[in-house]
């Protein structure tokens, strides 16, 4: 089987936290658990010319993830986020602007290389600024898959950009507060399936994607509604679960397995991910298997 490709989209930056730097963006941290479990995967974004850059290029190759498509500003800085963690681990973010990941320039190279790939992943925060939104939007209209994770980071999102990046996937990955939020716009006050299948048929997507924490995640497809009740673990903090969550999911559903198959890996290593600091630490897919068993 040839070596399956996925292309991952938008913010590479370096997390903030009380204890040091850490690098992430919700589609660099997919793109690196992506191509650590096997695929291929190449990260499209911008950085600046500055030390923290020069860092994040170093980590990327270092983990083996394709840096020929990360573009340099001669002028913004890399992108940086402030964390803090509540007593349960969960993060809040102070995301500065504006940096080079806002400033995702359009070539015909980024066209060839999406039309190659298997999937693009992307999420909404990229769309914060309109040069970065519009080269994504040029992007979605020749990608095979378009797998969009809504990752919404208050105040970069309004129900316009949400509904016009829906209307352009494939496949949709929110979590529960998530799809509170956008089926709520729609006047839909239902239980999770209800929601699900209101946006599903909606935007017409192939599949939807929920994750719902310590309560594990629900997919529904054509076949139906499935769901898993997750893994009980110590959270260190939720830095990156989610991303490495669609990244497990992807690499099972692009190998051709059905979504309960797919949610119990990618369940696997969400929880796993949680138990470790940041949201790239090293997970072996051997862990994964011990965790399932």
């Amino acid at each position: 089987m040839p070596l399956l490709k996925v292309v991952c989209y938008g913010e590479v930056l370096w997390d903030l936290l009380p204890t040091g730097k850490i690098a992430g963006g919700a589609p660099m941290n997919a793109a690196y658990h992506i191509n650590n479990l096997g695929l291929s995967a190449t990260m499209i974004s911008r950085i600046g010319s500055d030390d923290l850059g020069r860092e994040l290029l170093a980590f990327l190759n270092d983990k083996g993830v394709s840096t020929r498509y990360v573009q340099t500003d001669p002028l913004l800085p890399t992108g940086i986020v402030n964390v803090t963690l509540n007593s349960k681990g969960s993060p809040a973010y102070e995301i500065v602007q504006p940096v080079a990941w806002d400033n995702i320039q359009p070539d015909e190279e980024l066209h060839d290389i999406v039309k190659k790939a298997d999937a693009l992943v992307f999420g909404s925060l990229a769309c914060r600024s309109e040069r970065s939104k519009n080269t994504l939007l040029e992007l979605l209209d020749v990608a095979t898959l378009r797998v969009f994770d809504t990752n919404l980071r208050h105040p970069f999102y309004s129900q316009g950009l949400l509904e016009e990046l829906l209307s352009k996937t494939d496949i949709a990955k929110m979590n529960d507060e998530e799809l509170a939020i956008i089926a709520g716009w729609n006047g839909v006050q239902a239980d999770e399936a209800t929601q699900m299948q209101f946006l599903k048929q909606k935007f017409g997507l192939e599949r939807l994607i929920l994750t719902k924490g310590a309560n594990g995640a629900a997919c529904l497809d054509e076949s139906g509604y499935h769901s898993h009740p997750g893994f009980p673990v110590q959270v260190r903090d939720t830095i990156g679960s989610g991303d490495a969550f669609l990244a497990a999911f992807l690499s099972q559903m692009l190998a051709g397995a059905g979504s309960p198959e797919c949610l119990e890996f990618a369940c696997a290593l969400g929880a796993l991910v949680a138990t470790k600091q940041g949201g790239t630490p090293d997970v072996d897919t051997l862990d994964i298997q011990k965790l399932i068993k």
